[in-house]
């Protein structure tokens, strides 16, 4: 990353002043201090190593360029582009959201068609077993399909592709919010996605396939954005104009987007939710595009939807395209109805903070396991599918057989793999409530406990079984060497207490049961997941009733609320425990105390180059410093309409990336001088510019080149974002994320004769609340005992 080097250097402060310093400041409120008052006590430089765990291994990450590099090539290139090449160049735009978009909606109905099939025979066979009173048979068979098809997701995901295990959400979340995180979106990874979904969701592990939908849409964003994969990328004319970051970025944002979209049919809802939780920045033009590929995804979605209504989808019926559909309960609620609205969102909020923090701890004794090797990724993945398929199996024959009710509107018992009323192992007229629950699909089974008119379907003490198993799964299935989203397993939690909840207030509530349990899985998202507005459309879409949007919004305020005092989301939990080093959009208090320039005093010097440099100069510069940009200073230069001579000049900021290509293309000059216009035309052009892969141990440059001379100036961006020293670090960051940016040169207050023209400069790991406590420990609010 551009990270400074490791180095550990104590500052010039005499250690008696700053233990001095300290014992007059440690009851001081840390907030208290001036912008004025200098910071003596500081133990180290302000750098760390931008490492970060990308899959199954710590990874070097670096961040990413969204700033419009503004030097002499690009500017020639906007100078010269016509409106026909201006047109061109929005239509593609459209084009690719249209592919993303439709690509994504038919991988998703691909992935539905699998599970629903493969989990459809599968669960059919069973009930021939138990029909015929082989109940081990049925066990062997039901746990040794989940083993094979747990196999299959994990020993994919061990072996071929790393970084497609788990949701993919955090990484997306980092990427957008400009860290680029390596083999996050390749084709392997893309293609590990897929049928890791669809082994492990078709074992009946308590995950769901609504996260890796996500991944997947924002893989096939990238892969179309740049051509293909790195190896065999496609060099067509056309491309090139999304050959860099910031247009890449806007592709995944619609690739996310789509992929909700194709997770719970909710076009509007993957728009907010690209909006509210992974997409850090955001324009109009992006919200048109991404509502634009969620609306193709509908159109994949419905239309696939009326085929198989016909039967021409196997075991698929109704299916994984629709998660639940409440649409026609009949909503009424009176004042005293608010009060168990408020337990819900307060129960959810207290639940979804525990979850976060329990997960938490699960997650880094999984860490552990994992990084003994493969086998024990492998082992960790299989002993989780063997004890969620017995429990799944064996659970069912706790349950007492309750006797059909002939107003049932369905029909009683069911035989087959879908309905509300299985009989497993209960007479003729009777059925097993437990196991309508759990020897099912896992969006069956949300299917049925959301069911409505259904008060006296299921007893106490099913729910009680199925929450507190789900409770368990829930924890230890999330974090195995499979592709898994959180979604689901949330909902099946939150739904179990919601019915709970119903059970126990009874006459005191005129709410449905099936409605308690949507609230309750509402809540549970939101006190988990800290979505409000996304997730209310969400449920708003799926439900299709408008009167269920009071009482939602209700529940899912108070949830985040309650959660929010506890910890933080699961998601920037799991960015933590990769160490991906994301910004935050809210600034730590005590950051508003401490200036820019302070931070720069701690880091080691700026390296500069000349405008006209040396070959040897940048190829010492490049292979001893692990810095991604550095500024250009030009002494002695003309001030345009004075007299005055031999002014210092900040001419702009140039990348390392940059650099290496100058060194690559041997543009080298004998003399030192500046080149023409015409000379960098012919050797450079802008889209060259936006590659980064090459490093400069790949270059090789001989003894007589290293005295030869490199003109600088045309490949530098004149326009970099500059904010003087005196500034305060909170504002600092809130540029720094806002706007999207790489580095960010600190310039000096005062001007003057031998005053250096450049400071510093702030990168992605300075501003990072962890890195800065490291240098200043006393700035951190002591905690209460």
């Amino acid at each position: 990353m551009e990270e400074d080097s490791n180095h550990l250097a104590n500052p010039e402060t005499p250690h008696s002043l700053e233990a001095e310093t300290y014992e007059e400041e440690e009851g001081r409120d840390p907030e208290s201090n001036s912008l004025r008052q200098p910071l003596l006590k500081r133990n180290r430089t302000l750098s760390s190593t931008p490492l970060a765990l990308v899959g199954a291994k710590v990874s070097h990450i670096e961040s990413l360029d969204y700033e419009i590099n503004e030097n002499d090539l690009f500017k020639h290139d906007w100078r010269r582009r016509s409106k026909v090449q201006v047109l061109q160049y929005i239509f593609l735009k459209w084009s690719l959201a249209f592919l993303v978009g439709l690509l994504t909606g038919l991988i998703a109905t691909l992935i539905n068609l699998a599970i629903e099939n493969i989990a459809g025979y599968k669960l059919l066979a069973i009930v021939g077993f138990i029909e015929e009173g082989r109940y081990i048979s049925g066990l062997i068979f039901f746990t040794g399909i989940n083993f094979f098809l747990t196999l299959i997701a994990a020993v994919l995901c061990v072996c071929f592709a790393p970084t497609a295990a788990g949701p993919g959400i955090p990484e997306i979340k980092a990427y957008l919010n400009g860290v680029d995180t390596p083999n996050m979106f390749g084709a392997t990874t893309l293609l590990v996605k897929i049928v890791g979904s669809i082994g492990a969701v078709s074992a009946g592990l308590d995950l769901g396939k609504e996260g890796p939908l996500v991944h997947i849409g924002s893989c096939i964003a990238s892969l179309l954005a740049q051509g293909g994969p790195d190896n065999y990328r496609i060099k067509w004319r056309w491309l090139r104009y999304f050959n860099n970051d910031r247009d890449r970025r806007d592709i995944i944002t619609c690739g996310s987007s789509s992929g909700v979209c194709a997770a719970f049919r909710a076009p509007v809802g993957g728009v907010l939710f690209a909006l509210e939780e992974v997409a850090t920045w955001w324009r109009s033009a992006l919200l048109w595009r991404t509502f634009f590929s969620t609306a193709v995804v509908v159109v994949v979605l419905r239309a696939f939807i009326e085929i198989c209504n016909s039967g021409k989808c196997g075991l698929f019926g109704t299916g994984g395209l629709i998660m639940f559909d409440v649409s026609d309960v009949k909503v009424s609620y009176q004042a005293m109805d608010v009060i168990p609205i408020i337990i819900i969102g307060i129960i959810g909020g207290l639940l979804g903070s525990l979850y976060n923090h329990v997960l938490h701890k699960v997650l880094r004794v999984y860490n552990l396991i994992n990084h003994k090797g493969k086998m024990h990724k492998l082992l960790l993945a299989l002993g989780v599918s063997l004890f969620t398929s017995v429990c799944q199996y064996c659970l069912p024959f706790l349950a007492q057989c309750r006797a059909c009710d002939p107003s049932f509107p369905e029909t009683c018992p069911t035989n087959d793999r879908s309905g509300n009323f299985k009989q497993f192992n209960c007479p003729d007229g009777y059925y097993n409530d437990l196991a309508t629950l759990l020897l099912t699909t896992n969006d069956d089974a949300v299917r049925n406990i959301f069911s409505t008119n259904t008060t006296n379907e299921f007893h106490v003490t099913s729910i009680l079984i199925f929450f507190a198993l789900y409770c368990i799964l829930g924890l230890i299935t999330f974090g195995i060497a499979v592709p898994s989203g959180l979604f689901l397993p949330i909902i099946l939690m939150g739904s179990g207490y919601g019915r709970l909840l119903s059970m126990a207030m009874g006459s005191y509530t005129n709410l449905d049961e099936g409605l308690f349990a949507v609230l309750g899985a509402g809540s549970l998202m939101a006190g988990s997941m800290r979505m409000t507005v996304s997730l209310c459309v969400i449920f708003l879409e799926l439900t299709n009733n408008l009167l269920l949007l009071p009482i939602t919004m209700i529940v899912l305020l108070i949830a985040k609320t309650v959660g929010d005092c506890f910890n933080p989301s699961i998601y920037e939990i799991i960015l933590e425990l990769k160490g991906l080093p994301f910004l935050d959009a809210n600034p730590e208090p005590w950051m508003r105390n401490l200036t820019v320039g302070e931070l720069a005093d701690v880091k080691p010097p700026v390296v500069t180059l000349c405008g006209v440099e040396k070959v040897s100069r940048i190829v010492d510069v490049l292979r001893n410093t692990t810095h991604n940009a550095f500024p250009i200073v030009d002494q002695g230069v003309p001030v345009p309409g004075m007299v005055a001579t031999g002014a210092t000049e900040l001419h702009g900021l140039i990348l390392r990336a940059h650099l290496v290509q100058a060194l690559k293309k041997k543009w080298f000059l004998p003399e030192k001088r500046r080149t023409e216009e015409w000379e960098v035309r012919e050797k450079f052009n802008w889209v060259e510019l936006a590659e980064r892969e090459i490093k400069i141990e790949q270059v090789a440059v001989t003894r007589d080149e290293m005295e030869m001379y490199v003109d600088l100036h045309p490949l530098t961006n004149t326009t970099p974002f500059t904010v003087v020293e005196s500034l305060s670090v909170a504002k600092a960051l809130v540029l720094f994320r806002q706007v999207g940016l790489r580095h960010l040169l600190i310039v000096p207050k005062y001007q003057g004769a031998g005053v250096t023209p450049v400071v510093g400069i702030l990168t992605r790991q300075d501003l990072r609340a962890y890195n800065i406590l490291s240098a200043f420990p006393h700035l951190e609010r002591p905690k209460l005992s």
